[in-house]
């Protein structure tokens, strides 16, 4: 089996579908079980982790480097869509936003986070709720700032102004339509 070549670099910020974003901190070689093994070492500062892995086995968990321009301006843009909000039970709900954010797909990432959006004037959110639209909107803040070079607070903020003004925009049409 021939070793593929190093596709991420030290320094680079990378996505890790369950983790979110991450640094590679170096590259280490590491001998376990007689076999030597090539891993990225992945620092993900918000949760305080290390996490090694496999050179060969970055692609297979989805490990990828971070969104093109293109890919973040479409996820900002599904922000500004209607939310669709499924009428099925709560838990199949959650699980599926779970998955959507563990897949490590920004728009679906995004999706997610424009669903559980609650603007000031609309109902409270149930504890489970708010939890995971905390989750989607901070993996997605993450990235965002990353690409920006920028702290997760001033992401999340643009974030946000982003989710109100679709709010805003959402309930005008709902009062002309009434």
């Amino acid at each position: 089996m021939a070793a593929k070549a190093l596709s991420f670099d030290v320094g680079d910020y990378v996505v890790y579908p369950k983790h979110g974003v991450g640094k590679v901190t170096e590259i280490q070689n590491t001998e376990i079980a007689g076999t030597q093994l090539d891993l990225y070492v992945l620092r993900f500062e918000k949760e305080r982790m290390t996490l090694r892995v496999p050179v060969g086995k970055a692609d297979a968990v989805g490990m990828r480097k971070l969104s093109s321009d293109q890919t973040m301006k479409d996820a900002l843009e599904t922000l500004k869509g209607k939310p669709r909000v499924k009428r099925t039970m709560w838990s199949r709900r959650a699980q599926e936003y779970e998955a959507k954010i563990n897949s490590g797909d920004l728009t679906s990432i995004a999706e997610v986070t424009r669903d559980l959006f609650r603007a000031d004037d609309q109902p409270e959110q149930s504890y489970s709720e708010r939890q995971i639209f905390e989750a989607a909107s901070s993996r997605l803040a993450r990235e965002l700032a990353a690409m920006e070079q920028v702290d997760e607070p001033t992401a999340l903020k643009q974030i946000l102004e982003i989710l109100n003004a679709a709010a805003s925009i959402h309930n005008k049409a709902k009062e002309l339509a009434a």
